[in-house]
């Protein structure tokens, strides 16, 4: 015969009281970071432009990949992220997803574009003198912003976020696909380290 200690009754339901409340906070989501909004207003933004890149291209016939420019940028950011005390690696993987996300736009356009057989008839910036700029002041809005993001990338209500303040932004299926692909790496929680 063994003798196993008895708890009182009040003493278990006050175990299992706070283990349930315990447990709802947990699965209760953070609210998200003011710092969100400005970042993915910007990287749609930075989307948006694709649809103006993908018209130069049109008309220059130009391939969309650009590596060369493509890795002068994602320099460029790791050497601004090093002088602001940011994560080098972090950045050009920031700053790489940017671009397949717009690259994700051009083909798209470009492709019913092709189908069609004609591109919209609508006023084309250049691509050097007035693109290029505007993604540059972009870049540097967007790695300010992504500082001020960067502490709740593991929040395990990260990707939560992320996907209901996204939802709001894309105004059709290419540009939604390209914002899911520009904020993929946004969130760091439930990743393999």
């Amino acid at each position: 015969m063994s003798i196993e200690p008895k708890l009182p009754l009040q003493i278990l339901c006050f175990a299992a009281l706070g283990l349930a409340v315990f447990s709802a906070e947990a699965s209760v989501p953070s609210s998200p970071p003011k710092a969100l909004q400005p970042l993915l207003v910007t990287l749609n933004e930075r989307l948006n432009i694709g649809d103006l890149v993908a018209l130069t291209k049109w008309d220059s016939g130009k391939p969309i990949q650009d590596s060369p420019r493509e890795a002068q940028v994602i320099a460029n950011a790791k050497q601004l992220a090093t002088d602001r005390k940011m994560d080098p690696e972090d950045v050009g993987q920031l700053l790489a997803a940017q671009m397949e996300a717009n690259k994700l736009v051009q083909y798209g356009l470009l492709a019913k574009w092709q189908a069609a057989g004609k591109a919209p008839d609508t006023p084309r910036p250049d691509l050097a003198k007035q693109i290029r700029p505007r993604l540059d002041e972009l870049q540097n809005r967007l790695l300010q912003q992504y500082a001020d993001f960067a502490p709740f990338r593991n929040d395990p209500s990260c990707a939560n976020w992320i996907a209901k303040a996204r939802a709001s932004l894309a105004t059709d299926p290419l540009h939604e696909l390209a914002l899911i692909r520009a904020t993929g790496e946004l969130c760091t929680a439930g990743l393999p380290r």
